[in-house]
């Protein structure tokens, strides 16, 4: 006979979820609107516009274009594979059975982050700095976030794309709590380096202002953070000490 008053579903600390999702969207915010509404965008890019002779000099430079995007837009493919591999692998291994579910956690989160970019990227009409008559382009300099005009083919610079193919692995740090907590800053400084590396390429080639890339890492955090929610069935204080505080 069913238990007619079941316990409660156990929860993650409200701790961890203030940790985990409140402060780093709060530090999003700020950052977006310091950038958007303060003009930091436009600072950085200008900069760079500036240093780079007054045009996007490194558009198509072989470092930006070929290696950093083109090659990061297949090593980040590349790592999804493997992970896919390392996944099949543990199905018919016994004593991989413990990497099981991290490994199934990142292949899913890692995949769901850059997915959940695109879809956005599709749903906006953003410019990239090299649209704007400011830096060169063609579309009226009325702001980054400006709407396209019915007459002018639809934007999809924000968010960032490339970088969300670099930062969609900071799920490696939920992955880590999974099974080895003690890795979790080693897998987020992976993720986080790869993001910057491809955001920044891309800035350098004028594809992208800095809060295209803002926007990409908090999606992609987000999404990393919800499904380890799903993944992971805790009470207060069964996580791992060192998570907990």
């Amino acid at each position: 006979m069913p238990d007619p008053f079941p316990a409660p579903r156990p929860t993650l600390p409200t701790c961890f979820l203030a940790r985990h999702l409140a402060w780093p969207l709060a530090a999003a915010v700020v950052a977006s609107v310091l950038l958007m509404r303060a003009g930091g965008d436009r600072w950085l890019a200008d900069a760079l516009f500036g240093l780079e002779g007054g045009h996007w000099v490194l558009r198509e430079h072989w470092l930006t274009s070929t290696v950093i995007h083109r090659g990061g837009k297949w090593l980040s493919l590349l790592a999804g594979l493997v992970v896919l591999a390392l996944n099949l692998a543990a199905l018919r291994r016994p004593r991989w059975a413990p990497l099981r579910r991290p490994l199934l956690y990142l292949l899913l989160a890692s995949a769901l982050g850059s997915a959940s970019v695109s879809l956005l990227k599709a749903a906006t009409d953003v410019a990239c700095p090299w649209d704007l008559a400011r830096y060169g382009g063609a579309r009226d300099d009325a702001g980054a976030s400006a709407l396209a005009a019915a007459r002018v083919p639809r934007l999809a610079c924000y968010p960032a794309g490339h970088a969300s193919a670099g930062y969609a692995w900071v799920s490696l740090y939920f992955a880590a709590l999974l099974w080895r907590p003690r890795w979790r800053w080693r897998g987020l400084a992976i993720g986080l380096a790869a993001g910057a590396l491809f955001g920044a390429g891309q800035q350098l080639r004028g594809a992208h202002f800095l809060s295209h890339d803002v926007a990409a890492l908090a999606i992609c955090w987000v999404v990393s953070l919800g499904l380890y929610c799903l993944f992971v069935r805790v009470r207060p204080g069964r996580l791992p000490p060192q998570v907990q505080a």
